[in-house]
């Protein structure tokens, strides 16, 4: 809205001219977002407290977590609404992938919140029924994926790292693909949520990145220089992604450890469904593993665990998956093992990175 209503004004007064640039609009939308976070995130603390909205705490999770029940959870409402403001006042708002990735960000953080209250009014840690919830998690990312397939100037070439020239069209199978993505990414920041600080850290540096890609995405010449794929637009979604960013940090000032806040899945969906929708629309599609790759690890550690146990007939791999689980159960203290996996995000990033290059 900002950009709207002052960047016309350049004409008559040259200091407005500066809304024209995506990098200073990006800064300004991390700092808004996390001046949201730091002014609203005290009163909605006070507010889950008061709502007796606390976490619970699942029922084969390691002894010292007991200590955890009752920390207000669903924190992760913060982070979408300083977001979805932030978003909104230094965007482009004509660009159709802010638009998209926002209802993302809603939509998966609506599935969450369902799945948050119901844990809360059931005193559970199971929520909405797996079958369910990720029907619906599929449904938006599908119509995402459809939506940009029909998309004029949007092309369904798949991006390989280390591989320039390397750029396979799967036609209707990028929206299986890309659906894929969405719905993966949403679930693996979610299963990662499980310690104080251990999902928003990654996934800082993993927006951090992103915001990197849109920007080269969606400028031209730094593009043909990068010889990754031209997405005319994308460079708007820097904005979105600084602004995910300076409220992941603000949101990381309640939750480092001992948290006073979770995100609760409301915040790990909807910042797993972005991710992946970033990852898209960025054409940096296959990236998003070596990215997100702490994300990845976690998810298949439970894979791995799950599928050992049916096979051996209740054999384990992990003392206990997620594997930020089993780190804890050997004796690791809760932030050793976040801030290990906060490096190691930042090592695959840098990697990430690099391979822009190394094509």
């Amino acid at each position: 809205m900002l950009f709207h209503l002052l960047y016309p004004l350049h004409e008559t007064y040259s200091i407005f001219n500066v809304f024209r640039y995506i990098t200073f609009r990006t800064i300004y939308a991390a700092i808004t977002a996390l001046v949201i976070c730091f002014v609203i995130g005290p009163w909605l603390i006070r507010k889950l407290q008061s709502l007796q909205i606390g976490q619970m705490i699942r029922e084969d999770g390691p002894d010292s977590h007991l200590a955890k029940k009752g920390t207000p959870t669903m924190g992760g409402i913060l982070i979408i609404f300083a977001v979805t403001i932030s978003t909104l006042l230094w965007a482009n708002l004509t660009i159709g992938y802010i638009w998209l990735t926002v209802m993302v960000m809603l939509g998966y953080g609506l599935i969450g919140f369902l799945d948050d209250y119901r844990k809360l009014t059931q005193k559970n840690s199971r929520g909405v029924p797996g079958k369910y919830r990720l029907a619906a998690e599929i449904v938006i990312a599908l119509f995402v994926s459809v939506v940009l397939y029909l998309k004029s100037g949007f092309n369904s070439n798949v991006t390989i790292p280390f591989f320039k020239t390397v750029l396979p069209n799967l036609g209707w199978g990028y929206v299986l693909l890309s659906t894929f993505i969405i719905v993966g990414a949403a679930n693996a920041v979610n299963l990662t949520d499980g310690l104080d600080g251990l999902a928003i850290g990654p996934a800082i540096t993993c927006f951090m990145t992103y915001l990197l890609f849109a920007y080269f995405a969606g400028n031209t010449r730094i593009a043909a220089y990068l010889q990754i794929p031209y997405v005319a637009g994308t460079g708007e979604l820097s904005i979105l992604c600084g602004a995910v960013v300076g409220a992941g940090i603000g949101f990381l000032w309640y939750n480092t450890y001992p948290a006073q806040v979770f995100m609760g899945d409301v915040g790990s969906l909807s910042l797993g469904g972005t991710l992946g929708t970033l990852a898209v629309l960025t054409k940096q599609e296959i990236l998003l593993a070596i990215v997100g790759g702490i994300f990845v690890l976690e998810t298949f550690s439970v894979i791995c665990q799950v599928g050992w146990f049916k096979l051996t007939n209740g054999r384990r791999i992990f003392r206990m998956a997620p594997i930020h689980h089993h780190f804890e159960l050997k004796g690791w203290p809760e932030p050793k093992v976040i801030v290990r996996f906060w490096i190691i995000s930042i090592l695959l990033a840098l990697v990430a990175i690099s391979t822009l290059k190394l094509r």
